[in-house]
């Protein structure tokens, strides 16, 4: 079985943090600044309830796209939830601990990504618009 592609991964693991209501979600790209990995996901909860509940749902999606997961860290009541699939580290803070450990200014070398689920949208393709003429009566033709 081929590994999914860490640009899948990316969209995945954003979409099941989005999709409980994660804040803050960034990526950042460490590929050019170290080898630890590729790249960190890192996004914050509200709570320990909603930070398990957003790991959780991430480790759920990747394992059902059979991906995985090398590492997991934190407990379920945890301020802080790792989880290492190897090319990407995902990083699910309580906000205020994120704030404390500020792993985006830690890597302030690396370009940092905000990942939104507009982000993920594709956009439809616009279809040119033919222009229509305009039909003439008696009224226009008079200027009324």
């Amino acid at each position: 079985m081929r590994e999914i592609s860490s640009k899948k991964k990316i969209e995945l693991i954003a979409k099941a943090a989005l999709a409980k209501k994660a804040k803050d979600v960034v990526l950042i790209d460490l590929r050019k600044v170290s080898s630890i990995c590729d790249y960190f996901i890192v996004a914050s909860g509200e709570s320990t309830t909603q930070i398990a509940a957003i790991a959780d749902n991430i480790e759920k999606e990747l394992t059902n796209h059979k991906c995985k997961i090398w590492h997991r860290e934190g407990k379920p009541e945890a301020l802080w939830i790792l989880l290492d699939y190897g090319d990407i580290v995902v990083h699910v803070f309580y906000k205020e601990t994120r704030g404390f450990y500020n792993l985006e200014k830690l890597w302030h070398d690396a370009p940092i990504k905000s990942l939104k689920e507009s982000f993920f949208r594709k956009e439809p393709r616009k279809k040119p618009r033919r222009s229509r003429k305009r039909k003439t009566t008696k009224a226009t033709e008079n200027g009324l």
